[in-house]
């Protein structure tokens, strides 16, 4: 059976022969086919060169670093007033305005509402009525007895209409005295019908309306003392008893110490620009929760932090300590696992175990399983994953490596509590 190429050749005699070209010219055309397809058959079937095997993957590694870190503990908080008086009237009446704006600040002294006085100040003028009238019977037995006193003396007079003269002006003397107590209460109550703040601070929103009939169980308002303003926050028995001779100190000297500062950090991640410090241990360990109450005291002038708004705090626990720093993102965690890629000096890559430690900023200490001035992957982990070699790259952070920076370190949520 013929091959395609000489079908192809036959074809194309065929076709000059065909086309009845002059006898001289076939040749060299069935020639000149022949070349172009015995060409085109040597190219379709050269062999093509393999694509060259990629070199090690480029990675971001970064040098075990060993430094003396400050270990912060922190815990949930929650701010509140050292005052929070609540606004009562100590009299009934119907409320006729409200002086103060929703919210604002108001200052010790400060008018808030005004009741009816109306009722009151009858009282009041009843009352001085009652004592005018006891003083006039003080006058009229005070000049029976002095009118009486030479009579009896002289024997006109029983001694008995004197001794009952003097008693009556005992007696009215005394209830002068009563009804003069009976006009300081009026008075009192009288006063009652402005409701004033006992203290500096915001007052909240009004719980009562102008028309509205208010008496001693009616909580019109909250006043909130905001300057210091206070931040609660429990810690665990265990660690109090970790620090309890810090706060045996604080104690026995019967204040806080300003040398133990505290950070508040804001529920937006913000750090609030003051530092307070430790104001008050509680008494006992709770004892359906098992821990201990503190409070901090924060300097808050401008009201930035409002009592009810949470937070977390911000304590260093423990002295300075030899730790190895290694990025966060060079940490893969596996089942609770902790593990690195090591690169070695011939630019080998392997996974090792390693234990970890309290997180500093953006590292993570590492407590077994590494040495000072090894290297591990930062960056391109999953690169190396399936690679035996690497080409390492120090990790830099703003053009420093990232080993030449300090740290602080922020215990890990598993010892926070």
């Amino acid at each position: 059976m013929p091959s395609i190429l000489e079908a192809r050749l036959v074809s194309g005699t065929d076709h000059l022969i065909q086309s009845k070209q002059p006898p001289g010219t076939l040749l060299p055309q069935i020639v000149c086919v022949a070349l172009c397809f015995g060409i085109t058959l040597l190219v379709g079937c050269e062999k093509k060169e393999p694509p060259p095997k990629p070199g090690p993957p480029e990675v971001l590694v970064a040098t075990v670093a060993e430094q003396q870190v400050p270990i912060f503990n922190e815990w949930v908080a929650q701010l509140n007033g050292p005052v929070n008086a609540v606004i009562t009237p100590k009299v009934q009446g119907y409320l006729l305005r409200q002086d103060y704006q929703n919210g604002f600040f108001v200052k010790n002294g400060q008018l808030l509402f005004e009741l009816d006085p109306r009722q009151y100040q009858a009282a009041v003028e009843q009352a001085k009525a009652t004592v005018d009238r006891t003083q006039a019977e003080v006058e009229r037995f005070q000049n029976d007895v002095t009118r009486d006193t030479p009579l009896a003396a002289q024997n006109a007079i029983p001694q008995k209409q004197l001794d009952n003269d003097i008693a009556s002006l005992n007696a009215s003397k005394a209830q002068v005295v009563a009804d003069q107590a009976a006009l300081a209460n009026a008075k009192l109550n009288l006063a009652w019908t402005k409701v004033y703040s006992p203290i500096d601070g915001i007052a909240g929103v009004s719980n009562s309306q102008v028309g509205d009939l208010v008496g001693t169980m009616s909580k019109m308002t909250v006043v909130s003392q905001v300057n210091p303003i206070w931040a609660y926050f429990n810690i665990s028995e265990s660690t109090y008893l970790s620090n309890a001779a810090k706060i045996a100190e604080i104690i026995r000297e019967g204040k806080a110490r300003p040398t133990i500062p505290v950070t508040f950090i804001q529920a937006n991640g913000d750090v609030y620009p003051h530092t307070g410090h430790i104001l008050s241990v509680n008494r006992q360990v709770a004892t359906g929760t098992g821990t201990v109450q503190i409070i901090a005291e924060f300097p808050n002038k401008d009201a930035l932090l409002r009592p009810g708004g949470f937070g977390s705090v911000r304590i260093q626990t423990r002295g300075n300590t030899s730790a190895l720093l290694v990025p966060q993102s060079a940490v893969i965690e596996v089942q609770s696992m902790y593990q690195v890629i090591v690169v070695s000096p011939d630019n080998k890559a392997t996974f090792r175990p390693v234990k970890v430690g309290d997180r500093v900023g953006q590292n993570w200490i590492i407590t077994e399983g590494l040495k000072p001035g090894e290297r591990v992957v930062a960056q391109g982990i999953l690169k190396v994953q399936q690679a035996a070699a690497a080409a390492p790259q120090l990790m830099k952070e703003g053009g420093v490596p990232v080993s030449a920076k300090p740290y602080e370190a922020t215990a890990s949520a598993g010892g926070s509590n």
